[in-house]
């Protein structure tokens, strides 16, 4: 089949999977979004909001419209690294016994990793995770287990701060967004959520989803649509520029008030980072009917790409949730765009 049919074919396959998840979680339409591009770009996902927002509604929906293996595990301050690979139990008989935990349950075929409350966790249990995230494999009983379709999705709530463990720099690099989900702002979408029984048994409405069966060509069309989609000179040029401006942003005219610029990073985004970034607006510009990459792709990415992959100084770092949001703005804004 020719590659342009076959990406336009994959393209209304994908939007349809995203119109699907918009009728299952209202509100969230710009998450979604975000999530189907991390979805056809093969990158992780990290969710973060309030208390019951439909973070983990939304990543059931996207499970299940997918299709594949589905693992899930609660993060707990008990939870250690073997929790994931196997656990053990008295059978009938009263004989110990020992079964694949679930990152081994469904060996290879796992598609669909998700860690609910991750930041309740222990280092040694992000550890485990990273090594899953970065290598598709683990080593576990004298042996390595491999897992190529894999694709993580984790959620924290940024309200409880008490017995979690703030995830470290090496393991929020692996993620390629950081999405903030925020509570539906019209009173209709409000309205639908507080009153209409549809949206009061989640189980019931995930069941409704799909399943789409596209699992497991993901990664192949992943592949294609990055060798596809096409990137100028310029482009290149400005997305140098956009990663220079996370190093010294103040060298770009990026001012912050009551800050010592040259002071408020620890370090900016890294090269890995930014290859995310640019497989993210491939698949956006192809998600638009596009075969070449717009400046306004990489707008669109770049704030859920770069956040999560600047570090504060510990001066600054107690107004992150102010600094790191107006410090995105005021480099997508001072870097001039081709």
């Amino acid at each position: 089949m020719n590659t342009n049919i076959q990406l336009s074919d994959w393209r209304e396959q994908a939007l349809q999977f995203e119109r699907q998840i918009n009728q299952t979680v209202i509100g969230l339409q710009p998450a979604v979004r975000h999530i189907v591009l991390a979805v056809f770009a093969r990158g992780h996902v990290l969710l973060e909001g309030n208390v019951g927002v439909g973070k983990t509604t939304l990543l059931r929906a996207v499970a299940q419209g997918l299709g594949g293996d589905y693992q899930r595990i609660e993060g707990t301050i008990d939870l250690m690294p073997a929790d994931l690979i196997y656990y053990t139990y008295l059978n009938d008989a009263g004989r110990p016994c020992v079964d694949p935990g679930p990152l081994l349950k469904h060996g290879d075929t796992l598609a669909t990793f998700f860690f609910n409350e991750i930041n309740r966790a222990r280092p040694q249990v992000h550890a485990l995770l990273l090594r899953a995230m970065a290598e598709r494999s683990i080593n576990a009983f004298n042996r390595d287990y491999r897992f190529p379709h894999i694709q993580v999705f984790a959620d924290r709530n940024r309200v409880e701060k008490e017995e979690t463990f703030e995830l470290p720099a090496a393991a929020k690099d692996r993620f390629m967004m950081e999405i903030n989900i925020d509570m539906p702002r019209g009173d209709t979408e409000l309205d639908e959520l507080i009153f209409n029984p549809r949206f009061h048994d989640t189980d019931r409405l995930i069941a409704e989803v799909a399943n789409s069966g596209i699992y497991y060509r993901l990664n192949e069309l992943a592949q294609t649509v990055q060798q596809h989609i096409q990137t100028s000179p310029k482009l290149h040029a400005y997305a140098l520029s956009l990663w220079k401006a996370t190093q010294r942003p103040q060298q770009y005219g990026v001012q912050l008030t009551d800050v010592e610029m040259p002071q408020v990073l620890m370090a900016g985004a890294s090269p890995r980072g930014m290859s995310y970034l640019i497989r993210a607006a491939k698949t956006r510009a192809w998600l638009e009917s596009r075969d070449h990459v717009l400046p306004e792709d990489l707008q669109a990415v770049f704030p859920v790409c770069m956040t999560h992959r600047l570090f504060l100084n510990p001066l600054y770092a107690y107004r992150k949730e102010q600094l790191l949001p107006e410090l995105i703005t005021g480099i997508l804004n001072q870097v001039a765009a081709p």
